[in-house]
């Protein structure tokens, strides 16, 4: 049992680690192991892929049996569970995806939440139903992917994030042979954590987002407080949507320095107030547009 629990946290330590900016991988199951909840140090989670094993039956009483039997329980208690009481009752959904964070570790990250999103489709039955049969399986008939983060680059980059995520979006569609929904995309951000302001760079005049970064995050040598408010410049996203998933190409590696495809992390903005003291809501990107897709013919 002690070595499965050191196994099991060694496992979800590499799981943490792959997800970190430096790589950004996005298609690490089990979720579980990242996200444990009220399951945390449960036999459910004490389990790990075990390396030269291959296909062949575990022997009784082995540690490859013991492994393979809580993995087995995980997917008929865990995952089953989850599918049947949440899934199969969906009509709409929204994927949610950061694209930022891929475009910073480069096409390998790219090329892998492309791969996430074919699982995720996958996992959806499309096609629009009738009254009968959704009182038996419901079908997803529309399919909202959205970048998040859209409020750390400047609006004028914005139809570039769409358009990298609709090439992703469609051939993670044509991958999962996932038809019959109407599949949209958008680039937004459900709590706008920056404004947009302009600078002068000798005659240039720069387009920058202005906001509080994060404690910690680099951009140009400079690490931030998480205290001071600053002016970026974002950069500009590739105008060749290929490049960004050519895993090949060498002209394509990533540059921690690069200001092109280096984007810096945002503290949420604070509430204003009225001058009568009345709360105002956070400001958006694009969230009433996400709605409208989702759920604007119910509410017609």
């Amino acid at each position: 049992e002690m070595t499965a629990r050191r196994l099991a946290e060694s496992f979800a330590a590499y799981l943490k680690a792959c997800k970190l900016d430096e790589r950004a991988l996005s298609t690490l199951p089990p979720g579980r192991f990242l996200m444990p909840g009220d399951l945390e140090g449960s036999p459910a989670l004490t389990f790990a892929p075990l390396a030269g094993v291959g296909d062949k039956r575990p022997r009784a009483g082995s540690l490859h049996a013991m492994m393979d039997r809580r993995y087995e329980a995980y997917k008929t208690h865990v995952v089953k569970p989850f599918f049947r009481e949440h899934i199969t009752r969906l009509d709409r959904q929204i994927v949610l995806i950061d694209a930022m964070q891929a475009l910073n570790a480069g096409p390998g990250a790219m090329a892998d939440l492309e791969r996430a999103v074919t699982e995720i489709l996958s996992c959806f039955r499309p096609g629009r139903g009738s009254f009968l049969t959704d009182l038996f399986s419901r079908r997803i008939d529309r399919i909202l992917v959205a970048a998040t983060k859209a409020d750390h680059l400047h609006h004028e980059s914005h139809d570039r994030l769409q358009a990298i995520v609709r090439r992703l979006a469609d051939r993670a569609v044509a991958r999962a042979n996932f038809t019959g929904a109407d599949v949209d995309v958008v680039a937004m951000a459900a709590v706008r954590a920056t404004r947009e302001g302009t600078v002068k760079q000798g005659r240039e005049t720069l387009p920058v987002i202005i906001g509080t970064p994060i404690a910690g995050e680099r951009i140009n040598g400079e690490t931030f407080d998480g205290k001071t408010e600053t002016a970026i410049f974002p950069g500009d996203l590739p105008e060749k949507i290929d490049a960004v998933f050519d895993i090949s190409g060498a002209d394509h590696k990533q540059d921690a320095a690069d200001p092109a495809i280096r984007f810096v992390r945002f503290r949420p903005p604070k509430l204003e107030r009225t001058a009568e003291g009345v709360t105002l809501s956070l400001p958006h990107i694009r969230l009433d547009r996400a709605l409208q897709f989702l759920i604007g013919d119910h509410l017609a």
